[in-house]
């Protein structure tokens, strides 16, 4: 427990100084009984995230083996080139250039949206801005002073923060300056489908056990039904 403990609070301390408070975090739509959705967000994962972050506690195998795809599929449509599919999702980058550039190893993913929340991850994706004064030119306006840089400038294009004044106090609005290669639907469904990837390897056991969900409630229904009827059996003759 205590070293679950410790994950949790590096992977919280990795990207950034500090949240920023009172944001109003978007809905993200997670649907892990949608399977290609599903597999394309592990192909998002591994186009944009792979690069830094790794996943360990999940092997491709057992993304083939959930979703019911063709293992050759997957490898061939996910994996990188010359990976097993008998391999866990991990990073090209070494700790040496990863100190070198970013300071620190960027941290494995395996809980982040146990840790975060789905909501968390998918408007902090979407809320990257121009910011000068940072080290990569960008911030963040769900985790002020993010020491990530923006992985989907390219597909969202570049925002800037406007602020305007309310009755409530200033209210901080991200307005995009220059297109990306995806329309804003377009680029809302891929960070969608990034982020239901990153809920299914938190537990992938979910989709198994909500699957069974209802035939636990139909065993249990029974059992009432059965335990009702041996009872008034048993008490019948009493009075």
């Amino acid at each position: 427990m205590k070293n679950i403990t410790t994950l949790l609070l590096l992977l919280t301390l990795s990207f950034g100084v500090r949240a920023s408070e009172g944001i109003e975090l978007q809905e993200a739509d997670v649907n892990l009984s949608d399977k290609e959705s599903l597999l394309r967000g592990a192909h998002h994962f591994v186009t944009y995230c792979l690069g830094c972050h790794s996943i360990k506690q999940i092997r491709y195998l057992r993304l083939a083996l959930d979703t019911h795809a063709d293992e050759k599929e997957v490898l061939k449509d996910i994996a990188p080139f010359g990976a097993s599919i008998y391999d866990n999702l991990h990073s090209a980058m070494n700790t040496h250039d990863a100190e070198k550039w970013f300071g620190t190893q960027p941290p494995d993913l395996s809980l982040i949206a146990r840790s975060r929340g789905a909501d968390w991850l998918y408007s902090y994706l979407k809320s990257y801005y121009s910011d000068p004064k940072r080290p990569f030119g960008v911030n963040n306006l769900v985790f002020e002073d993010t020491a990530m840089p923006n992985p989907l400038w390219q597909l969202q294009g570049e925002q800037h923060a406007e602020v305007r004044k309310t009755i409530y106090g200033d209210r901080i609005d991200l307005v995009l300056n220059k297109e990306g290669t995806l329309s804003e639907k377009e680029f809302n469904r891929m960070v969608n489908e990034l982020v239901t990837f990153l809920v299914y390897v938190g537990e992938p056991t979910q989709m198994e056990r909500e699957s069974m969900g209802k035939y636990v409630l139909i065993f249990l229904f029974l059992f009432f039904g059965l335990a009702y009827l041996l009872k008034k059996e048993y008490w019948k003759d009493i009075h």
